[in-house]
């Protein structure tokens, strides 16, 4: 039976792009964006307590989404699908989305005023912190589609040894402290291929711990009986952090993981809850999440270019570009799915084709 929270929980993550990457151009815990404005301490307050957990949800529930769809089709179908929806998008939005990026960070920080096919020449021979902000190489937020892509290679190759029967028995009999405690591999594996905070192996045992664990009914069970115990860990974990931000700007590695693991706990039993349901809304994001992930920072950093240009009032300015960035998001999404062949470069399936 296919459990709808999963997917709405992958909306709104990805939804919670928009509003994030809006508050990046005005964050003040020194890391700049395509387009940066300049410290504000309010608008940072949303990433601080959203970006702890909503990223890492997103692998957990990737690797639980590989729970169910291993039930249906053979790892070589599994494998195949990955290369179809990951690496070629990723591949497609490193040529097409990303350097645009790029330009028009180029243009807002160092005023470059060249051509726009010169830029690209640029960012595929010019390679310093993969950051992007100076126009160099960087995978941009495709780091994410990269990381899952290689991800699940591995898991592939992990599952091959330790497939999920060998483990359901011992992972049925966890109870909830045994659950939370694992936020201790989450953390240590945080410094495990980290390249500037983006940390494959944290997002590894995410990904294997939503197959192994999250998608086992026991544990699930376990974590509904003790939701109310699960919400107070994440909203006293998520009030430490912002304490700790409005006063000494702290913002712990293993803290910042830990509030990663009992956020996703929480999202699970607040969305096995209240949002596993199916929904016209939740029926047409469920399709086009994957797309607007893709296309949403290129759109979102060219919006706020020209609204940072032309608008100096900072309420409009975050209206314009969470809005605007949104709604051509959504239309360039409506118009590439009309594209056949084309589509398909930015993970867009239409199921009328299978």
């Amino acid at each position: 039976m296919r459990k709808n929270y999963i997917d709405n929980l992958r909306i709104m993550a990805i939804l919670l792009l928009f509003p994030v990457h809006t508050c990046m151009i005005w964050n003040n815990f020194g890391e700049k964006f395509y387009i940066w404005e300049g410290e504000n301490k309010i608008l940072s307050t949303l990433i601080i307590t959203v970006n702890p957990w909503f990223m890492p949800l997103l692998f957990a529930v990737a690797g639980i989404s590989a729970r169910y769809s291993l039930l249906k089709r053979s790892k070589k179908e599994f494998f195949i699908e990955r290369i179809q929806k990951l690496l070629v998008p990723f591949i497609a939005g490193l040529v097409f989305l990303v350097p645009v990026q790029t330009f028009y960070a180029r243009k807002f920080f160092f005023h470059y005023q060249g051509r726009y096919i010169d830029n690209i020449v640029y960012f595929f021979t010019h390679v310093t912190d993969f950051s992007g902000y100076d126009g160099c190489f960087t995978p941009a937020h495709l780091w994410f589609i990269l990381f899952l892509f290689i991800i699940s290679v591995l898991f592939l190759a992990v599952n091959k040894f330790l497939p999920y029967e060998k483990t359901e028995k011992y992972v049925s009999r966890m109870n909830i402290w045994q659950i939370v405690a694992l936020f201790v591999p989450v953390a240590l594996l945080y410094y495990a291929g980290n390249f500037g905070g983006f940390s494959i192996g944290k997002c590894f045992i995410l990904f294997m711990f939503g197959y192994y664990v999250l998608s086992n009914d026991a544990v699930m069970d376990t974590v509904k009986r003790n939701a109310g115990l699960v919400f107070i860990l994440f909203a006293v974990a998520e009030l430490i952090l912002l304490v700790l931000f409005y006063t000494i700007h702290f913002y712990e590695d293993v803290f910042v993981n830990y509030t990663a693991w009992v956020g996703i706990l929480a999202m699970l039993a607040a969305g096995e809850r209240f949002f596993n349901k199916r929904t016209s809304f939740t029926k047409y994001f469920t399709a086009a999440s994957f797309p607007i992930y893709i296309l949403h920072q290129t759109i979102l950093v060219a919006v706020a270019y020209y609204t940072v240009t032309y608008c100096s009032v900072l309420v409009l300015r975050v209206i314009g570009i969470l809005a605007g960035s949104f709604l051509v998001t959504a239309a360039c999404y409506e118009i590439l799915k009309r594209i056949p062949g084309i589509r398909r470069l930015f993970g867009i399936y239409i199921k009328k084709e299978a």
